[in-house]
């Protein structure tokens, strides 16, 4: 049976509450408390002995690990020694086998309900401003990291079919729903790159648990199938997608006309294989959707026209021009992605073994959620859409101020709070520049091969989905 929470343990989680800025009188404090994090231990079921590695100090050397420059072993248990000597304790070791050890006895779930606990208490606090028609829209999209090329994530994660053995690395796909209003990550899913059943609609599938009813869900062309749009409206969530063009396509002559290129249509159900009859037949013959046509105008897009498609099907309540500035908002979730993996430095793991793999992806992932928490606080302060901060302004803010709050903490609760106004400050101040219609095409140096180019619209994603 776990042992209540001790207070030594108490401390760890009061630090890891001070790195993140979960204390205080600041906005968002409730996301890492000693009941939370002792309910995630307790669901994990841990039973540990009190010393140098543990739980919570093993999350928090990981987390400096997915966060540092340097994401060796050798450097975050380095980091650690400093922290001990800059309290007054003795040092531990720095071989790094203690460390890798700890890491590998602390089962995947602690770290997934450490990270999903934060992204939903996140979203659960969102301002009510940030909310698209006072409902909660969540993203989903899927990419792909590879790691290091042992047996075992052969094994677990095959490289790509078509190349040679030795010649590839083992790739996972992996699925992220992830909130418009906040950018934090609810849940996340796993499969290997191809195969049967691998793919991101059978991910949304097994993660559609995450959603409550009256929630939107904004997702790309791979979503515009009969099954999932009737799954989810069954579970009364709404979804706004692309028309996939590979499967259908829009006669905009037929259905009951809403506007000029907005109408209702019907669907037939079409055979679904993997279903059994019982569970097929219980389906209805057809569901109506609505499909709404838009017309790209501004420069520099490859999309000139795409035909969104919704289960919204109230033209009043939501307009095309509603639906269309809504799926612009799609190309949030790309960047979020990129966020992950270039910013963070997700996209190639380092860990040896499928277990370890996705520990450090959920630790990444915990990061993440941190630090959105820490834009949505400046983001509260400053009345401003936590959209509007830049992640990577604010990331690497926060590295800068790290070290004074991981030393300076003896200076007293008042010096750490004066500390957060100012990281808070800077955070708001890097904000990421809205240039509506702007557009520098790619042009090719005189004197060498480089080009240079300025993106389009960040929200606007009709050119990629």
């Amino acid at each position: 049976m776990v042992r209540s929470i001790s207070m030594r343990t108490r401390r760890q989680v009061r630090f890891l509450r001070r790195e993140f800025l979960q204390e205080g009188k600041l906005p968002f404090t409730e996301l890492l408390t000693n009941r939370t994090v002792a309910q995630a231990l307790a669901d994990a079921e841990l039973v540990w002995n009190d010393r140098i590695y543990t739980p919570l100090v093993t999350l928090w050397v990981f987390l400096g690990q997915v966060l540092s420059g340097d994401h060796s072993c050798r450097a975050a248990v380095a980091r650690l020694i400093a922290f001990r000597c800059s309290q007054g304790q003795e040092p531990c070791s720095a071989r790094t086998g203690a460390y890798c050890q700890a890491r590998g006895r602390l089962p995947e779930n602690f770290f997934s309900a450490v990270a999903r606990l934060v992204g939903r208490t996140l979203q659960s606090q969102a301002d009510l401003k940030w909310l698209w028609k006072g409902r909660r829209v969540y993203m989903f999209d899927g990419t792909i990291v590879s790691m290091p090329d042992t047996f075992a994530n052969q094994q677990a994660y095959p490289q790509p079919y078509n190349q040679r053995p030795g010649l590839g690395f083992p790739l996972a796909r992996i699925g992220a729903i992830t909130s418009l209003a906040t950018g934090a990550i609810i849940h996340l899913g796993f499969s290997r790159y191809a195969g049967k059943g691998q793919g991101e609609v059978t991910l949304l599938r097994s993660l559609s648990h995450v959603f409550s009813a009256g929630d939107v869900l904004l997702a790309d062309c791979l979503m515009s199938n009969w099954r999932c749009l009737y799954e989810m409206r069954h579970q009364g969530v709404d979804v706004v997608t692309r028309l996939n063009k590979a499967l259908r396509s829009a006669d905009f002559r037929k259905g009951q006309r809403l506007g000029k290129d907005d109408h209702l249509v019907q669907w037939p159900k079409p055979w679904i294989r993997d279903l059994d009859r019982q569970t097929r037949n219980a389906m209805p013959e057809w569901i109506t959707v609505r499909e709404a046509r838009v017309h790209i105008k501004e420069p520099g897009f490859r999309t000139k026209v795409m035909v969104i498609v919704t289960t919204l099907l109230d033209p009043t309540e939501h307009t095309k021009a509603d639906l269309a500035e809504l799926y612009r908002q799609r190309w949030h979730n790309e960047l979020d992605l990129r966020s992950i993996k270039t910013t963070m430095q997700m996209d190639i793991l380092r860990c040896k073994t499928p277990e370890l793999v996705r520990k450090e992806v959920w630790t990444h992932i915990l990061a993440y959620n941190l630090i959105r928490t820490i834009m949505a606080k400046a983001a509260v302060q400053h009345d401003i859409q936590p959209r509007t901060i830049s992640f990577k302004g604010s990331l690497q803010t926060l590295k800068s101020f790290q070290p004074l709050i991981d030393f300076q903490g003896h200076r007293g609760r008042a010096f750490r709070l004066h500390l957060y106004g100012q990281l808070i400050n800077c955070i708001a101040q890097h904000r990421v520049g809205n240039r509506p219609g702007r557009f520098e095409p790619r042009k090719r140096s005189d004197d060498s091969n480089s080009t240079s180019s300025s993106l389009p619209p960040l929200i606007w994603s009709g050119s990629h989905s």
